[in-house]
């Protein structure tokens, strides 16, 4: 168990710890464009990202590191990444799996470097950062065809295999603990926390929208 984690758990034991809030919406207010979204490193790529908000963390990073400020100075004690959809099977509806390892990394770097700024200028008030594992736009439990009632979008080793490397990439990048993030399928959730708990970083298991 890390210092920071060891710090969490007898702040907890002490009082309620802040979360942050809704990132989506955040994002909403600056009404990026589809330039915007691509920044330079993806102008020429072939499919739309306009509203792939995690690849903002590698496009528009000062925009993740304003709202992650934005927080701390309401008050925030804990940050959340921003990696809602940043599995293979979420990037998937924009042909980019293969950079999960690096969004997750990434998000959390952001995360981490503004709650630690933070801490820096108020140690009495220290920041920590959540991994967020959101729930992917596929369903475990639920048949996404009313006309069959069996048919799934998605098995569970594929869920699996996605979070595995979510979470090695939230991990490697420095957060404190992890987080599931919304919860409409059941199964998913379970599978969401059982992976957690394998790492060393404590795991909040939550319905948020």
């Amino acid at each position: 168990m890390s210092n920071r984690t060891a710090l969490l758990h007898s702040l907890l034991a002490q009082r309620i710890l802040v979360l942050d809030g809704a990132m989506g919406t955040m994002i909403q207010s600056y009404k990026l464009s589809e330039a915007d979204y691509r920044g330079t490193r993806f102008a020429d790529f072939a499919h739309d990202l306009k509203g792939n908000n995690d690849l903002l963390s590698l496009t528009q990073p000062h925009i993740i590191r304003e709202i992650h400020n934005k927080y701390l100075a309401a008050g925030a004690d804990i940050l959340e990444t921003n990696s809602f959809n940043a599995t293979a099977i979420s990037m998937a509806d924009y042909h980019m799996e293969h950079l999960v390892p690096e969004l997750n990394f990434t998000a959390a770097q952001l995360a981490r470097e503004a709650a630690d700024a933070a801490t820096a200028q108020n140690p009495d008030k220290p920041r920590f950062v959540a991994g967020v594992l959101g729930p992917t736009s596929r369903t475990a439990t639920i048949s996404p065809d009313v006309n069959d009632p069996g048919f799934r979008n998605v098995t569970f080793d594929q869920l699996r295999t996605a979070y595995l490397e979510a979470i090695d990439g939230l991990v490697k990048g420095g957060v404190d603990i992890l987080i599931v993030e919304t919860v409409f399928d059941t199964l998913n959730a379970k599978l969401r926390c059982s992976l957690s708990r394998r790492t060393s970083r404590p795991t909040s298991c939550g319905c948020r929208s």
